[in-house]
Order: C-alpha cells, then sequence, then structure tokens
C-alpha cells in the first residue's frame, strides 16, 4: 500500500496548495458535511489553489455513512464532469474521510483524495491509515477498501470550531495509542486536563498519536499481524455503536471506543495479566470524561451477535487486541460467550449504568 504523505501543518493554505500541486487533475472536487460545509469550509474557500473547485456536501453524522450518501457522491462526479483525472478533497470529520475516501477509491475505478481532517478523531484515526468505508445493513465499517490519500493535512486551527464531546472523541483513540506505546505517553494522556484545553499542548500530543499509528501501518499495511494493535477497544466499541445505531441514540465513535476500552481491558486483567493500577487509572479517566452508555443484561446476547460480525474474526470466534501492560500488545485473542458476558457484567458494575 503506497504510504501517504503526512503533514503536520502550520500554514494550511500553502500546505494545502503544494498538495494539490502534486497531484495532477482535470478537474477539482471538494467535499464536506452540512456541518464542515458551515464551519470549516470557510476557513480555505478563499484559497487561490481552490479557485473552481466544486463543492459536494452531504449529511453530517455517521448515521448517514451509508450506501445512499455514498450514491450521491458518485452521482454528483459523476454528472459534473469528474474522470479518472480528477482529485477529491475530503474536508470533515471521520465519516467524510471514510466515505469520501471510498468514493474516491472505486470511483472511475479510483482517484486521488486528500484528506483535511477537522475533528480530532479523525486527524489521530479514521484520515490516516487508508483506511475507508461505509455502514451497511446495521453493521460499523461493513463495507470499504483500503486505499491511502495522497496527503493528509492536519492543522489543529479546526480543533477551535468543536465542542467538547467531539474533543473527547478523538481523544480517546490517542488514549488507546498511549496503551500500545508506552508508559510514558499513556501517564502524559491521562493527566491531561480535558476541560481546559491546551491547544498547543495538544498539537504535540496529536503528532505523538499520529506518528504512532503511521509506524504501525507502514509495518503492517493490510492488518496482517500488528496493525491489529490498532483495535484495541474496538471489538466492543464496534458493538456498542451497532446497538446505538439499532436503539435510534447514535454515540460518537471515540466514546463507544473508551467504554470499549473499559470492556477489553478487564479481559486483559483476567487473561493476560494487566496491572489492576493502571486498569483502574484508566477506567477513572473514561469515566471522569466519557458518561455511561447504559444497557441491561437483556441486550448481552444482541451485543455478542455484533460482536461476531467483527473483521478481525476468524473461524466464527470473536478476535480481540488485549495488553499484558502498557505497550505489551497480546494480538488474536479469544474469549468465550461467558468471558464476555462477564466483561459485559463488569462494565456495569463499574460504570453504574
Amino acid at each position: 500500500m503506497r504510504k501517504q504523505d503526512i503533514i503536520i501543518s502550520n500554514d494550511l493554505e500553502a500546505s494545502l496548495c503544494h498538495a494539490i500541486e502534486q497531484c495532477s487533475h482535470d478537474k477539482l472536487f471538494v467535499l464536506t458535511d452540512h456541518t464542515t460545509n458551515e464551519k470549516c469550509r470557510p476557513l480555505i474557500a478563499d484559497f487561490d489553489c481552490l479557485k473552481g473547485a466544486e463543492y459536494i456536501s452531504i449529511p453530517a453524522t455517521d448515521e448517514h455513512k451509508t450506501l445512499e450518501s455514498l450514491s450521491y457522491v458518485w452521482s454528483y462526479l459523476s454528472q459534473n464532469g469528474g474522470s479518472r483525472h480528477s482529485l477529491l478533497i475530503n474536508l470533515g470529520g471521520g465519516m467524510v474521510t471514510d466515505l469520501g475516501g471510498f468514493a474516491a477509491s472505486t470511483f472511475k475505478r479510483g482517484i486521488n483524495y486528500i484528506n483535511i481532517p477537522t475533528t480530532l478523531l479523525a486527524m489521530v484515526d479514521a484520515a490516516v491509515g487508508g483506511k475507508t468505508g461505509i455502514n451497511f445493513n446495521g453493521l460499523k465499517n461493513e463495507i470499504g477498501v483500503f486505499s491511502p490519500a495522497h496527503s493528509v493535512l492536519l492543522n489543529t486551527t479546526f480543533l477551535k470550531t468543536l465542542d467538547t464531546a467531539n474533543l473527547c472523541s478523538g481523544y480517546a483513540e490517542m488514549l488507546k495509542h498511549g496503551l500500545i506505546s508506552t508508559e510514558t505517553h499513556w501517564a502524559e494522556l491521562v493527566n491531561f486536563d480535558l476541560t481546559n484545553i491546551d491547544y498547543a499542548a495538544l498539537q504535540q500530543l496529536v503528532a505523538k498519536s499520529v506518528s504512532i499509528k503511521e509506524g504501525i501501518v507502514q509495518t503492517d499495511p493490510y492488518e496482517q499481524g500488528i496493525r491489529k494493535a490498532l483495535n484495541l477497544g474496538h471489538t466492543v466499541g464496534h458493538a456498542f455503536e451497532s446497538l446505538a445505531l439499532a436503539e435510534n441514540r447514535t454515540v460518537l465513535h471515540g466514546y463507544a471506543v473508551a467504554w470499549g476500552l473499559i470492556c477489553e481491558l478487564y479481559l486483559s486483567f483476567i487473561k493476560t495479566g494487566f496491572p489492576k493500577d493502571r486498569l483502574r487509572q484508566t477506567i477513572d479517566f473514561i469515566k471522569n470524561n466519557y458518561g455511561v452508555f447504559a444497557f441491561d443484561c437483556k441486550v448481552y446476547e444482541q451485543l455478542y451477535q455484533f460482536m461476531t460480525h467483527d473483521k478481525k474474526n476468524t473461524s466464527g470466534i470473536i478476535n480481540f487486541t488485549l495488553m499484558g501492560d502498557i505497550g505489551d500488545i497480546k494480538i488474536n485473542q479469544s474469549a468465550t460467550k461467558e468471558e464476555i458476558f462477564e466483561m459485559l457484567d463488569f462494565y456495569r458494575e463499574t460504570t453504574g449504568c
């Protein structure tokens, strides 16, 4: 898989103009959702390199990361002069970069695209690493391809447009990166004050987070081995997201991952010896910043079935990434149905839901 050009940008216009120059094209398109069209498009609208660009806007939030939205983007490209030599810029959060990347990767068998993530979650997760896709049949990211953007531009100016919930959502993926890297990085993350953001310090943490993910992706681009480390918290987290979608109470991805971390670190504690003190510190940080995803034991079976659809599974066995300690990654771990139900009991007891 081709390596992405990850640009930590202090001058967005200069960085974007340079990135566009690297992709020869006959026509330029910019994809936003309705929220980023209103809040983020004005920050780039006057750039000389975007003169003549066509803007495409789709409904916001993950519930619209669907085949219908994808079809709309394909249709717009097709009906407005898009060719296999066109260039698509995705300006938005993870929903936009996931769906826009998939649209670009499949239109005319693939056109170049550039990601400009506007949320913390997209900066440290969705926009980096080459995964694209949509939700399908009520399942998170069920359809998609590995296809990296030509360039990813990271500029924390956009973070000042975010509310606290969306900042916390992205930070959960950073917390995951801390758990799979070093004790020093994990410690600075669990001690960061999310209620009073220091944006200069946050930019440094973002750069570290992206570096961790980029290093893993370069080593294992197609998720055959160590890239599965990035799935920590996601087997359960995606099940929580799927349940929320089914119950019409959509939750932010990072919140689901944070709640999933509680569950999967508990499994790590009982199965691979993750230290109890670090489990407690991480859980306390999550409880203080992410609230609770409430459910009762009546949905355990439904959550279990959602987990059986996870793309990491083999031969019907639910596959977890667990931890022996900070940085001690244990991929390809399984758990019995009884252990998974016990894990869900622990989550409800710990969070008081």
